[in-house]
């Protein structure tokens, strides 16, 4: 054998071994997604518990709008805590608008305390017009907010169906994915812990 034919042989083991390795990281990858379950809002015990009614509300938006939260409404309520200075809270409001547009049957509020000419400017540079905006100390301390952006998602009749730290889009959506099936979390729905 001359030297051409042992290196092209050479060559094609190599390739070989290189396909079945491949194969088996293919594998391993596909195993860690089923294992690796996705993550939803990072739920937190203090404030209103799931399933319990939310404290009622009867606030005056920041463009002078009566804005009522919990108690019987027309629409469930998504009440999203955020800050102008809130890096994360500044991206997730594109997703916000599409859910306020998108989603007839629920109503997002947008809430915060603080400066009304801050927050007022905010408005307007992001384009919040059309939702609810409120400053209310008492809002935050009632559902015991401790870091932003944090969501709260009451359904029509005012219970408290799910809640959680957002910090993504996948977040915010299993806190409408957890209503949606009637669970009180992601998780409990993927640990089998929903009756």
């Amino acid at each position: 054998m001359d030297a051409l034919t042992i290196s092209l042989i050479l060559l094609w083991l190599a390739v070989l071994v290189l396909a079945v390795l491949l194969w088996a990281i293919s594998r391993q990858v596909g195993v860690l997604f089923e294992r690796v379950a996705p993550m939803g809002a990072l739920v937190t015990d203090s404030g209103p518990p799931v399933g319990d009614a939310s404290p009622e509300f009867d606030l005056v938006g920041l463009q002078s709008e009566g804005v009522r939260i919990g108690g019987a409404q027309s629409a469930a309520q998504l009440i999203f805590f955020l800050a102008p200075t809130c890096p994360v809270c500044k991206k997730l409001l594109p997703v916000l608008k599409s859910v306020a547009k998108d989603e007839r049957q629920l109503q997002v509020v947008l809430a915060s305390d603080g400066d009304a000419a801050e927050h007022l400017q905010f408005v307007q540079q992001q384009g919040l017009g059309h939702m609810p905006y409120v400053l209310s100390s008492d809002l935050g301390r009632a559902y015991r907010v401790s870091r932003l952006p944090y969501a709260v998602l009451l359904n029509a009749q005012g219970l408290v169906v799910s809640k959680g730290l957002v910090n993504s889009r996948e977040q915010l959506d299993s806190l409408l994915n957890a209503h949606d099936m009637n669970v009180p979390t992601i998780q409990h729905y993927l640990s089998g812990s929903a009756a």
